[in-house]
């Protein structure tokens, strides 16, 4: 299981803007993290509200990074880009997500990969209670690679 410390290493987010606390498990299609930091007062994508649910959508992202880099880790390569490119089907609980006091798991799979295009689809749940989902068109540049990711 790799760690806060880890996955900063993995992904351009560092300190408090990497947003997930641990991968619980991972294979070459799928991914699944752990999150807490929405409970911090100091969220870096907290406004004087709140923080609004829309902001899953950063960690549903960061997921399929670490999902990427790891991928490309395997086979001996390195992520140097990653862009999100389109969302879909996205779909969001009501309510701030500063309100959510359960630990956040984030899952996200595979569903294309070709020549460093991915697209994926994810659900974001706290006990079990879907607060979002939806599919991400990402698009990914890797070195000492011809690999299709």
């Amino acid at each position: 299981m790799l760690k806060h410390d880890e996955i900063c290493a993995l992904i351009p987010h560092a300190g408090e803007m990497c947003l997930l606390d641990a991968v619980k498990r991972w294979d070459e299609n799928s991914i699944i993290c752990i999150g807490n930091s929405h409970r911090k007062a100091a969220h870096p994508l907290r406004n004087s509200e709140g923080l609004p649910m829309l902001s899953l959508l950063e960690y549903g992202a960061q997921a399929m990074a670490v999902h990427g880099c790891l991928l490309a880790e395997k086979e001996t390569n390195v992520m140097t880009e990653g862009y999100l490119a389109a969302l879909r089907d996205v779909q969001l609980a009501q309510g701030w997500l500063s309100d959510i006091e359960d630990e956040l798991e984030i899952g996200v799979e595979r569903v294309y990969a070709e020549a460093g295009n991915m697209i994926y689809s994810m659900s974001i749940s706290a006990d079990k209670k879907i607060l979002a989902s939806g599919r991400a068109t990402v698009v990914a540049k890797f070195s000492n690679s011809t690999m299709g990711l």
